[in-house]
């Protein structure tokens, strides 16, 4: 199981905002998301949106932190990375 964070760096509604994606699988990263209380309309086709102050949180949870670089080349890689071609 591997869920991973990147850092803050989307700023929105007047916070900051980092990526929560799974390199496995959509289910597992469902069930993350679940356990740690965040909520479904936080889902954006292949990751959830999760403010600045959850990811100490999410860490501590399992979540690994990595760069924005990083989590997006797993992503690709998992083969669950949505193009932005594809998005709404």
């Amino acid at each position: 199981m591997t869920v991973l964070v990147d850092d803050p760096l989307w700023p929105a509604h007047g916070r900051l905002w980092a990526h929560l994606v799974s390199d496995e699988s959509l289910d597992e990263l469902h069930a993350f998301a679940l356990s740690h209380d965040l909520p479904p309309r936080a889902f954006d086709l292949d990751h959830y949106d999760v403010p600045e102050e959850s990811i100490p949180r999410l860490v501590a949870g399992g979540a690994q932190h990595v760069g924005g670089k990083e989590l997006v080349r797993r992503l690709i890689a998992s083969g669950l990375r949505i193009p932005a071609r594809d998005r709404r």
